[in-house]
């Protein structure tokens, strides 16, 4: 969903995944905060450029909500913040099961790591989708209609 955003608004798209294993590849580096610190460099050069910027990450913590908030509010860019949910528990287990990386070299999370991760409940104000029961092109389409309504609502993103 993330690409398709970025290729929509014609934005810079930025991927947690891809940074992070670059650096375990090149630098042969345990990655921690390492990756989400180079992404919000890149990140703000592109905003500070005029360009939109589509952050492909997992936030679990408020941390690194905020974190992209004040990149965007440090550039004086708009920002929106999206959740992506899926609701059956079922499916999102026979999709993390499923997944094969596109990152070369990336180890994926087992279904065992996914349920075991630390997740903070949302305080900010974001666009939640719910992909269950959805293709990802259907899920991609949703999203990009929220991004269009939040757009003429709030004057960003248009």
């Amino acid at each position: 969903m993330a690409k398709a955003v970025a290729k929509r608004v014609g934005g810079a798209y930025i991927r947690i995944d891809s940074i992070e294993q670059a650096l375990r590849d090149l630098c042969a580096v345990n990655v921690e905060g390492e990756g989400y610190a180079l992404a919000y460099r890149l990140a703000a050069d592109n905003l500070r450029l005029g360009l939109n910027v589509v952050a492909d990450s997992c936030n679990p913590l408020e941390l690194t909500r905020r974190a992209w908030e004040g990149v965007a509010l440090d550039a004086g860019a708009p920002y929106v913040n999206i959740e992506v949910i899926c609701s059956d528990i079922r499916q999102h287990r026979d999709r993390v099961q499923a997944r094969i990386a596109d990152v070369a070299g990336l180890k994926l999370p087992a279904w065992p790591e996914v349920l075991s991760r630390e997740y903070a409940p949302w305080n900010a104000e974001r666009l939640v989708i719910d992909t269950a029961g959805r293709s990802p092109a259907e899920s991609a389409a949703e999203l990009l209609a929220l991004l269009s309504n939040h757009a003429a609502a709030q004057g960003a993103f248009a």
